[in-house]
């Protein structure tokens, strides 16, 4: 991808070597939060935070980054900044405006409005704050882990975590994470297999914009297909236990998320996306 001496975003929060132990404590929120986490890997967000009460910790060492996560860093706030401009235009276009989020990156564990995370949850984002959050370690275990290298292979990343934001903008979260109280766990599974899935069309929909702007360079929409295909629910499960369980999905097969994205690339549009009325995902 063409990015270097290109503009970045404004709204990038380095938090590294902050920590994230525990969630602040505070008043005001009613006592019962809801807690959801969109995450580029699945499994249950709710299981991987921790308590409320208590306050956060804070390392006394700075932190020192290496030339190449600085590189990352970069790398990561210019298609922040790619992705606000495309879906500013998108949006006006269909008479809304288009708020941007924040992008945090941290190491180890974090504090969101969703709770404490340990970067073990992989990038997510969290619809209480409207921030993406990622831990720039994810772009070496992409690579080494799932055998997805290459730069637009993280873009892709980003771009799906912009595609919840959207998700959020549009009303999307608010109809179907309700869903969780009403349906039983495989059926609510079905629901987020689609709403991740849509995430995966509107990061399509950045890389055709971005194509259409001679941002990608030969071989980076074939990265960002083998990205998808490696974080697919079939290929994560039969790779850790040599099996896979369709029932539990929550983000797609490897086909499912490669041919979202490709349609959402081929389309670039909205109006494509609606995984939620089609038959045939």
């Amino acid at each position: 991808m063409k990015w270097k001496g290109r503009r970045g975003s404004s709204n990038v929060e380095d938090r590294r070597g902050m920590g994230g132990k525990t969630i602040a404590a505070g008043g005001g929120i009613g006592g019962i939060v809801l807690v959801l986490l969109f995450t580029f890997l699945g499994g249950d967000p709710g299981a991987l935070l921790n308590g409320f009460g208590g306050t956060t910790t804070q390392s006394g060492e700075p932190y020192q980054a290496t030339e190449q996560e600085e590189e990352l860093a970069d790398f990561v706030s210019v298609v922040l900044a790619d992705t606000e401009e495309v879906w500013t235009d998108i949006f006006e276009e269909q008479g809304m405006t288009y708020k941007e989020p924040t992008l945090v990156l941290y190491n180890d564990s974090v504090q969101s409005a969703c709770g404490t995370s340990s970067s073990a949850v992989g990038p997510f984002y969290c619809p209480g704050d409207q921030m993406l959050y990622i831990d720039l370690s994810f772009y070496r275990e992409l690579q080494q882990k799932f055998q997805a290298p290459g730069d637009f292979a993280m873009a892709y990343v980003i771009a799906h975590e912009v595609g919840h934001h959207v998700q959020t903008l549009l009303g999307t979260s608010d109809e179907i994470m309700p869903l969780r109280n009403q349906l039983s766990e495989t059926e609510f599974n079905k629901y987020l297999v689609r709403f991740e899935l849509q995430a995966d069309y509107y990061a399509g929909v950045w890389a055709h914009h971005a194509q259409g702007m001679d941002l990608l360079e030969e071989g980076d929409l074939n990265e960002a297909l083998t990205a998808a295909s490696a974080v697919g629910d079939d290929t994560i499960q039969e790779r850790a236990r040599g099996y896979s369980v369709p029932e539990t999905f929550t983000h797609g097969t490897s086909e499912q998320r490669k041919s979202w994205f490709y349609k959402g690339y081929e389309n670039g549009t909205i109006e494509g996306g609606d995984t939620f009325k089609t038959r045939d995902l």
